[in-house]
């Protein structure tokens, strides 16, 4: 999928691909090692899981940079799970993190997955909610990080 990207500055393009993690990791994983383990302090041993290799992964690029990511994992529960939604810091705020939320939410829906969820981390909430995701549950900790689950229900398809 290409975007037209941050369109009040001279004209660019983000696009968005959807990988494997054998091919998304060179890619992915150091966007998620500096906005995960560097800036928010998660223990790098927390970081890669056993979802990774189960997961479809977003990955946004500027041009041949990446510059965010994403992953969706279909559970047990026939449910989707999105995860690891991390965007370089010279590159928030500019519609990158919806693009690949946006993303990750078709490709459930192609996947005929009904309901995705999410453990959002609260500074990131009112982000999830603007594209329908609705908060869940208790407040909790996770890698030090207070974060709330989050549901959204896809619609039906005909």
């Amino acid at each position: 999928m290409t975007y037209l990207f941050n369109p009040s500055k001279p004209l660019k393009t983000l696009e968005i691909f959807i990988k494997p993690w054998g091919q998304a990791r060179q890619d992915a994983f150091p966007i998620r090692k500096k906005v995960f383990i560097q800036e928010q302090g998660v223990p790098e041993e927390m970081e890669i899981d056993e979802l990774d290799s189960l997961a479809w992964h977003a990955l946004a690029y500027q041009g041949d940079q990446a510059i965010g990511t994403g992953r969706l994992v279909l559970l047990e529960t026939g449910q989707g799970q999105i995860g690891r939604m991390a965007v370089l810091s010279a590159f928030r705020k500019q519609g990158v993190g919806t693009h690949i939320l946006r993303s990750l939410i078709n490709l459930a829906q192609e996947q005929k997955i009904q309901n995705v969820v999410l453990h959002s981390q609260i500074t990131a909430i009112p982000f999830y909610e603007k594209l329908g995701f609705i908060a869940q549950g208790p407040t909790y900790d996770e890698a030090g990080i207070a974060h709330r689950n989050m549901m959204f229900t896809l619609p039906p398809q005909i």
